[in-house]
């Protein structure tokens, strides 16, 4: 494959992203900073197939500098026509390939390929074993799942389980392109679900521990948006290893993964055994830490994380005295933002009664 695209998400697809998490009230932490954590998402970055070249392979003629051009039907069939098992692996993979690259940049191609009836097709090539056919097929799927409307017909032909295999087996690339169409998918309460119990959660945790950087924030992206008003899926992350990596994550600030990691962090605080596995793996030093150093944005999540984890247990509350971190709370209660500053003064009225009662 060549040279991976940087696009960055188109504006609808940004301004899904800050309703989502305005929707999401469950997840306490402020939702247009979470939207601007997560903003960075690509749709296609397998741009190593310029306009020109397919243009050629279409036999369309000279097209203008972007593919959002409406194409024919009789066009779009024929490459429906060739995604078909009898069509031979070299003709379904160009055909995914060109059915991924008109779908890129138009919103009114992807819904015309998908009524067309490309989704199947598709959805069949994400389980190929030729991890390049199936990569194709992947990118393809994301790109028509940047319109909200074909993920119903996209869900129903299967295309969860086919991506969650992508996640497993596929390439780099066709790892973070199904992270992310899930993600567009888990925007649906209904999908959500169903995304959790087929299984998605841990090759996204497995993604969000051993991928590349682009690989890790597409995880934490989807993550983020199928744990944040799920508790099972939430339950799911934590069994599956998630809070270790998030807290290596926030304590390391070469990781590029702080405030993305501290978002997924608030998104499965919210359930028992997130708050006790924090404590278990040392977390509470790590979100003092950042308490005492990081930037505001951070400072308000992370009072946000300890107030939650302090208001399970009075043991929690003690280590979080223990730790130091009255200080900062202090001192955050005075000149943090709003936000911060509401949160840190109830956190601090509770650790003194807390502290208090040692006396």
């Amino acid at each position: 494959m060549g040279n991976v695209d940087e696009e960055m998400c188109s504006t609808d697809h940004i301004r899904m992203i800050k309703y989502m998490n305005r929707t999401f009230s469950n997840c306490s932490t402020n939702s247009e900073s979470s939207s601007v954590a997560f903003s960075e998402c690509n749709s296609d970055r397998s741009g190593e197939f310029t306009v020109t070249a397919i243009s050629s392979q279409l036999n369309l003629g000279n097209l203008p500098s972007t593919t959002s051009d409406l194409y024919s039907d009789s066009v779009v069939d024929s490459l429906i026509a060739d995604l078909s098992d009898e069509s031979g692996l070299d003709t379904q993979l160009r055909a995914a390939r060109d059915l991924r690259l008109l779908a890129k940049h138009s919103p009114e191609n992807r819904i015309r390929i998908a009524r067309a009836g490309a989704v199947r097709p598709l959805v069949v090539l994400i389980s190929s074993p030729n991890r390049e056919v199936q990569e194709q097929g992947v990118t393809a799927i994301l790109n028509l799942s940047l319109c909200e409307e074909n993920a119903p017909e996209i869900a129903s032909a299967g295309a969860i389980r086919g991506l969650i295999i992508a996640l497993k087996t596929g390439t780099s690339i066709a790892r973070e392109n199904a992270a992310i169409a899930l993600q567009r998918l888990g925007q649906s309460a209904d999908l959500r679900a169903a995304i959790g119990l087929s299984g998605a959660i841990p090759p996204l945790v497995s993604l969000l521990e051993t991928g590349s950087l682009r690989g890790k924030k597409d995880a934490a992206t989807a993550l983020y948006t199928l744990c944040s008003s799920s508790k099972e899926n939430k339950t799911r992350a934590v069994q599956a290893g998630i809070i270790r990596s998030l807290l290596e994550m926030m304590a390391d600030e070469e990781s590029r993964m702080v405030d993305k990691a501290a978002y997924v962090l608030a998104a499965v605080i919210g359930v028992s055994s997130a708050k006790k596995k924090v404590v278990e793996e040392d977390g509470i030093p790590v979100l003092v830490e950042i308490l005492e150093t990081g930037n505001h944005k951070q400072k308000e999540i992370v009072v946000d994380l300890l107030l939650q984890i302090c208001q399970e247990s009075g043991g929690y509350q003690s280590k979080v005295v223990k730790e130091g971190a009255l200080p900062s709370l202090i001192g955050l209660s005075q000149s943090g933002t709003s936000r911060a500053r509401n949160k840190a003064e109830l956190l601090v009225n509770l650790l003194r009664k807390r502290s208090s009662s040692f006396q």
